[in-house]
């Protein structure tokens, strides 16, 4: 114990109590301001080890994030087949066929698509190169070079290539393993999504069992909200863009409307790369002015989706500004590839949510006609 040298306090204290008296000297906003550094740090420290722990552990981690956004997105659905007295594992286990079958439908359109005229692609990207090294003039440069070149190239470093073609291998059989594992999931947290708030109230610390799930709740219907608009969004964007291109006679547009509506669940980043394959395609095989074409109906759809379709079916959900959204994918994508990227948006919807439940807990109650005037003492916080 030790005594204030100015003897303010007139008793021996501690040195917390002398901190604290301490702290107190301080003017407010740099005691508020203080508070909050503390808390960003803390939140980025706790938020660094996860980060770092679902990195080693992203095998188990993977599939569990993405049967979660599965769970979200088929609920509805899994929850009319039991309103309609289907069995809870029956109906889990049609909802999964039903998932595997639009999935890989899918998945089968757009590479069959993509095989088709992946020759043309090449042919077309072939004349473009031709075109450029005509106009420029780039004597002793020939596409012949080039092809020679390539093959030193790739006898000097074929046994790079041959252990990039035994990892490629690898990693397919890694992703097959944890989309068959996600799959599992799905058909676990469907058939006992009844069970969740009990378990999840059983393991809450005592007395925070109302806040946690009320916090869970909302993180989850914040990503139902988030999934169930963007797959409407994306069926039209594809429906759309699938009729232009079968106006313009484009080949494979039914598949390039599929790649469309996978390439929506990355927002901008794949509207972007999916409109361009269609672009890329059309100018294969029709010619610069029908690819004019197809890119006038691919910023059309864009536009429409962003200024009409969002605001009108996003709106009951989490809104989050555009700025918010691409930091959220380029962390995502500086994390975790493009498996960061798919995963970074619902997430970001996630902790919005969780963030409007705790403002509603916690935050301040609206003044109500009766509440005091400025020369009164203001209402307590609620909480």
């Amino acid at each position: 114990m030790v005594r204030h040298p100015d003897g303010v306090f007139g008793r021996d204290v501690g040195f917390g109590a002398w901190s604290a008296g301490c702290v107190q000297l301080l003017p407010e906003p740099v005691r508020r301001f203080a508070a909050w550094c503390a808390v960003l740090l803390l939140l980025a420290g706790v938020g660094y080890v996860g980060i770092r722990l679902c990195g080693e552990l992203k095998t188990a981690v993977t599939p569990v994030l993405l049967a979660l956004l599965g769970t979200a997105l088929l609920g509805p659905l899994h929850r009319r087949l039991v309103k309609a007295r289907v069995n809870r594992s029956v109906a889990a286990g049609l909802t999964c066929v039903a998932v595997v079958a639009v999935v890989g439908g899918a998945v089968y359109i757009v590479v069959a698509a993509l095989i088709d005229t992946g020759d043309e692609i090449v042919a077309s990207l072939k004349d473009a190169a031709t075109s450029l090294t005509d106009h420029f003039g780039a004597a002793g440069t020939s596409l012949d070079d080039l092809a020679s070149n390539a093959k030193e190239l790739l006898t000097k470093f074929g046994g790079t290539a041959a252990s990039n073609v035994i990892s490629g291998v690898s990693v397919v059989g890694e992703v097959i393993a944890m989309a068959v594992l996600a799959l599992l999931l799905v058909f676990f947290f469907l058939r006992d999504s009844d069970r969740a708030v009990g378990t999840l109230r059983s393991i809450a610390p005592r007395g925070t069992a109302d806040i946690v799930e009320a916090m869970a709740r909302r993180a989850f219907e914040a990503v139902e909200g988030f999934m169930r608009g963007t797959t409407i969004i994306a069926l039209i964007d594809a429906l759309c863009i699938t009729v232009g291109l079968l106006v313009l006679d484009v080949p494979g547009a039914v598949g390039l409307g599929a790649l469309v509506f996978v390439g929506a669940y990355i927002p901008y980043l794949g509207a972007f790369l999916s409109g361009a394959v269609a672009v890329l395609v059309a100018l294969a095989d029709r010619g610069f002015v029908i690819a004019l074409w197809a890119l006038g109906v691919v910023l059309a759809v864009q536009v429409l989706e962003g200024h009409v379709l969002q605001p009108m079916i996003q709106s009951r959900t989490v809104q989050m500004h555009p700025a918010v959204v691409m930091l959220a994918i380029t962390a995502g994508a500086s994390v975790a590839g493009i498996l960061g990227m798919l995963l970074a948006v619902p997430l970001t919807a996630a902790a919005f949510g969780v963030l409007h439940e705790l403002r509603t807990l916690y935050g301040a109650p609206p003044e109500s006609p009766g509440s005091p005037g400025p020369s009164e003492s203001p209402a307590p916080s609620g909480s």
